[in-house]
């Protein structure tokens, strides 16, 4: 950060302040942080591209795709089932994992839209 991306006095507007904390303590921005916490590891952000790509996958196939071992798939797995980004089913001894909703599958779209924006414009 360079002196050119600060103010070079310190001022703020105080009602915009007030509103936008009124705003954020309405909302729960803990769990979105989560979230984004839960994604933000490479593993899982694979296993969440995977899942948009089939809607259902099993554990092993899961870690054939990432190339980790069932143990750490499954850890990864547990993590993302924990934050509401997968569900999962039993089938016999398998597991079959696919996205919670939607909504997961649009982030990753966007994100990946906009990973691809950053370097168009770089």
């Amino acid at each position: 950060m360079s002196k050119k991306d600060t103010c070079d006095i310190y001022c703020y507007d105080e009602a915009k302040v007030k509103r936008i904390q009124g705003e954020m303590q309405k909302e729960d921005i803990s769990s979105v942080s989560q979230l984004f916490k839960a994604l933000a590891d490479e593993n899982r952000a694979k296993i969440s591209y995977a899942l948009c790509q089939d809607d259902e996958l099993c554990v092993c196939d899961v870690a054939n795709i990432i190339g980790a071992t069932v143990a750490t798939t499954s850890h990864h797995l547990r993590t993302l089932h924990k934050q509401g980004i997968v569900k999962y089913r039993k089938e016999g001894k398998l597991a079959f994992y696919s996205l919670d909703d939607e909504h997961i599958r649009q982030l990753m779209v966007i994100a990946l839209a906009h990973k691809k924006e950053m370097k168009v414009n770089v």
